[in-house]
């Protein structure tokens, strides 16, 4: 089993707040909008690190981490990228990349907007974990965490916290 913290779009922020929330996860998933590689350093130092890079993030973090990435932990198939829609309105670049592949959970960030549901059309969990940073037009910070075993997803929390 493995405990698994999900967060996007930190712009260059992560504080004890998550830390705290994060604690103890295995590792964290990034779905982009790092805010620059200082910030992603930093994460990393705190917990193993599985990141794609967002719209904001620059040439040094793309060079790092991936537009869209795709593994397996546990016997889950994941899917993350930073701007995927969400079911029913998925970004085209979905439709030929990631679909085709039938994950079992798909992660994205970018619209700053907590959502999880079950894709029935597509059979996998989606999740947006909306934004764990304090800038950009949400009032609240928001993060997910999860726990994998084998194939069941199981005691999936939010965080919520004033943006401050």
């Amino acid at each position: 089993m493995k405990k698994i913290g999900i967060l996007s779009d930190t712009h260059g922020y992560f504080d004890d707040l998550l830390r705290r929330f994060f604690d103890g996860v295995d590792e964290l998933w990034h779905a982009g909008d790092i805010g620059n590689v200082e910030t992603a350093d930093k994460i990393a130092a705190f917990k193993p690190l599985r990141a794609v890079y967002g719209n904001i993030d620059g040439a040094p973090l793309r060079r790092i981490y991936p537009k869209s990435d795709m593994w397996t932990t546990e016997q889950i198939k994941v899917a993350m990228t930073h701007i995927g829609g969400y079911p029913g309105r998925y970004d085209r670049e979905v439709f030929t990349s990631i679909l085709p592949e039938h994950p079992d959970m798909f992660i994205d960030g970018h619209s700053h907007i907590l959502k999880v549901m079950f894709d029935k059309r597509n059979n996998f969990l989606f999740i947006n974990p909306g934004a764990a940073g304090i800038y950009g037009f949400h009032k609240v910070r928001t993060a997910v965490r999860l726990e994998v075993d084998g194939k069941d997803l199981r005691n999936l929390e939010v965080g919520e916290w004033p943006r401050g």
